[in-house]
């Protein structure tokens, strides 16, 4: 289900043709720009390591990712052009979209294949999936950047925030509020009604007893109270099934 390692090629990767570019500010953090004209643009498809904040120490390469960015979009004359997400823009209001440099190449799989950040899909901004993924397995098969230590977590290891998490599947249930694959370790992995044409119940019920990979936010579902007997205390939504691989 996750895509094979492969290089990011130019077809899945290219910059349509007629983007407005725009002019940026500053690079706020390794997935965050702040535009001249006040905007802020949350680039679509990956996930960079937090800076610090809120009395929070900054995670591993932060800065790194931070100053990479910053330095491509200066290789770019600080312009560049966006393409905006189906939904276009995120619960802060910041503009969702892609960003290409000068020279037509993606910050995000720029970013990606330096392993400076993580994939991530949330519906319907999927449409260039392929292409970011095959990007973050170039780093992760030449272990650069985060992947000379993988940041995986186990069920057993979680905490509110995006994860990248392995478990055994338990059990496979289907509810009105959608598919739920319940893994060890208290985390279930939910499928929302909308996406449920996406992913293939068959092989989702070959998963019973298997170990598998997936990637998301995970919430602590006790801060909403108490948790009723035989469910998970974790809850990570899943939007693709390119983010479910089969270890």
């Amino acid at each position: 289900m996750l895509a094979p390692l492969q290089r990011a090629d130019a077809k899945t990767c290219a910059m349509p043709r007629g983007l407005t570019e725009v002019e940026v500010e500053r690079v706020v953090d390794g997935d965050t720009l702040r535009l001249r004209d006040g905007r802020s643009v949350r680039l679509i498809g990956l996930n960079a390591p937090e800076k610090a904040r809120r009395g929070q120490a900054a995670e591993p390469l932060a800065l790194e990712a931070t100053r990479a960015l910053q330095r491509r979009v200066a290789a770019s004359g600080d312009r560049v052009r966006l393409l905006p997400g189906r939904q276009p823009q995120d619960r802060y209001g910041r503009l969702l979209a892609h960003a290409f440099d000068r020279h037509g190449q993606s910050l995000e799989a720029a970013q990606l294949a330096a392993g400076l950040a993580l994939t991530v899909a949330i519906a319907p901004n999927t449409e260039r999936l392929s292409c970011l993924l095959a990007a973050e397995n170039e780093a992760r098969r030449l272990r650069r950047g985060l992947w000379m230590r993988p940041p995986l977590r186990q069920t057993s290891q979680l905490q509110a925030g995006f994860a990248l998490v392995q478990g055994r599947v338990q059990r496979i249930d289907t509810q009105r509020g959608g598919i739920w694959l319940e893994l060890d370790g208290q985390l279930a992995v939910r499928i929302a009604p909308a996406q449920r044409a996406r992913f293939d119940r068959r092989q989702l019920e070959a998963l019973a007893g298997r170990r598998i990979e997936v990637r998301g936010w995970v919430i602590d579902r006790s801060r909403r109270g108490s948790v009723p007997a035989g469910r998970a205390r974790w809850q990570l939504t899943l939007d693709d099934p390119a983010l479910l691989r089969v270890l």
